[in-house]
């Protein structure tokens, strides 16, 4: 199950002139925090487990991560059992204005694709889907 790709934004309606890594933020910000928090999929363990260690310490953000290691899709293999089961009823259904508000709340970016890929927009969203996660645990698992 493809959850995201980067080509649906940048293919697009995209602001002209943005460079297409823009596209991967949103998705990237999801995705290390599931790595983070212990929901990769046994494909990255295997592959390429340096890539995982350098977003859990930083080194990478998970744009990057989502570009280098899953050419701007993020799908259900890039999450273990209780990382796709949370990411097919939050990503699906919420993460997108969830994501939004976290980042830009008072709407000083010109669109939601100007937020730059750091660890500062990694660190305004995580506590937000960190706590949409212990809601979720509570009656999922």
């Amino acid at each position: 199950m493809k959850y995201d790709d980067a080509s649906w934004h940048y293919g697009g309606d995209y602001p002209a002139g943005l460079p297409e890594k823009n596209a991967y933020t949103h998705t990237g910000v999801f995705l290390a925090w599931a790595l983070v928090h212990g929901m990769v999929g046994e494909v990255h363990n295997f592959e390429r487990p340096e890539d995982v260690q350098a977003v859990k310490s930083k080194l990478k953000t998970g744009g990057q991560f989502l570009a280098d290691n899953c050419d701007g899709k993020f799908t259900d293999e890039d999450l273990n059992d209780i990382g796709n089961k949370f990411a097919s009823e939050f990503y699906e259904n919420e993460y997108f204005s969830v994501y939004v508000e976290a980042v830009d709340p008072e709407e000083k970016y010109e669109t939601i694709y100007h937020v730059p890929d750091t660890w500062e927009t990694y660190d305004k969203v995580a506590p937000v889907i960190s706590k949409h996660f212990e809601m979720w645990s509570q009656s999922n698992t």
